[in-house]
């Protein structure tokens, strides 16, 4: 490779993080209009199934009032919200990498299993301690798991697609044994479910003083600033400037010296943190167990919001804000309009299907972005 190639990369690695109107179509524009494609073909699939336009148009309003509609319909969606933006943090600082950890839903899994141990193993422990405990518990556990596949391809060449898909798969499996242990397993219960973890070991509510059901958590704050530390390791730190160069061009990046297989475990392991903090952020906030399958799938869905939102911590914000809505305007639009909640499914998927092909929605909508310029002359 040569040293211009290098020197190319480089020189757009050390633009500023302030995007310019072509990264602004790429981040807002393009997701936003990903958006509305797919809400009018969620449209189009509910007439094409009989659904009646009347129908279509009240469950659309169900969506829009279940999901901002109340004060306990904003509680749903920020509760929703907060593992799907903190998983889809650190998938997002994979792709940045060029890593696709899709391993996410296992990381989750281990972190919130390693949370609850910690919360109930150390009941004794003051809240200023245990709480910390257990998230850096869940954090450290999700890490170390999702740096088994960072290992594997710094020093195998193994794929982490297939060795996180591995992962996951062993994840489920190990949650069961371990829910059957007696030390995990709740007392008098025959069924896999753990013990719970203390009053003083939870994330505090923020809206009980107005109303006790409303589950929003003290998590949020935790996802806000998971935010604003991914962005400053992004754009601001020297490591960041190392995954983003591996991401754009793994050989140029050698070329210039960085180690490729310090970064890859680096990168994996950041990641896995973020989505094992997700998983204790989920136990210690919502659950307050754990179960088989606790998850929800959360980590396949923080794989959409992380290409939803241009694997950009704001973006993924945003993208983990709109989900956060889908599913709780979900649930409000299967009970008001009567429609199934699989159309949620199915628009996420049309998100994702739009996401992925940019020059689709640009042709989409024309109108939406800035032409490009024509060489003098012609």
């Amino acid at each position: 490779m040569s040293d211009s190639k290098t020197d190319i990369v480089i020189q757009n690695l050390l633009k500023r993080a302030a995007p310019g109107r072509g990264e602004f179509e790429d981040l807002v524009i393009v997701p936003l209009f990903a958006v509305v494609a797919a809400l009018v073909l969620g449209a189009l699939t509910m007439l094409a199934t009989s659904v009646e336009p009347a129908t279509i148009a009240r469950s659309y309003l169900a969506l829009l009032q279940g999901s901002v509609g109340s004060l306990n319909a904003i509680s749903e969606t920020l509760t929703a919200a907060i593992p799907l933006i903190l998983a889809g943090l650190g998938l997002a600082l994979g792709f940045r990498a060029g890593l696709f950890n899709i391993g996410a839903e296992g990381q989750i899994l281990m972190g919130g299993m390693a949370a609850v141990i910690t919360g109930f193993s150390f009941p004794f422990l003051p809240v200023y301690l245990l709480l910390p405990l257990c998230l850096l518990s869940g954090a450290l556990v999700g890490a170390f798991y999702a740096g088994i596949a960072g290992w594997l391809r710094a020093a195998t060449g193994a794929h982490e697609v297939i060795s996180t898909i591995m992962l996951n798969l062993i994840s489920y499996r190990l949650i069961d044994y371990m829910l059957r242990l007696p030390f995990v397993q709740r007392e008098g219960r025959s069924d896999p479910i753990s013990k719970s973890v203390p009053d003083h070991a939870q994330l505090p509510e923020l809206l009980d003083w107005i109303d006790p059901n409303l589950r929003l958590h003290a998590g949020l704050f935790l996802a806000l600033a998971a935010v604003l530390f991914v962005y400053w390791l992004l754009f601001r730190t020297k490591i960041g400037f190392e995954f983003r160069a591996s991401g754009a061009s793994p050989d140029a990046a050698r070329f210039a010296g960085m180690r490729s297989g310090l970064t890859i475990v680096l990168a994996m392991a950041s990641a896995g943190a973020l989505a094992g903090l997700a998983g204790s952020v989920q136990v210690l906030g919502v659950l307050e167990r754990v179960t088989p399958g606790f998850s929800a799938g959360i980590g396949f869905d923080a794989i959409a919001v992380a290409l939803l939102g241009r694997s950009h911590p704001f973006g993924v914000l945003l993208a983990g804000l709109l989900f956060g809505a889908l599913e709780a305007g979900g649930r409000q639009m299967q009970v008001d309009a009567g429609v199934s909640i699989d159309l949620i499914g199915i628009i996420q998927a049309l998100i994702i299907v739009f996401i992925a092909a940019p020059l689709l929605v640009r042709a989409l909508f024309p109108w939406g972005f800035r032409k490009p310029a024509t060489a003098k002359g012609k």
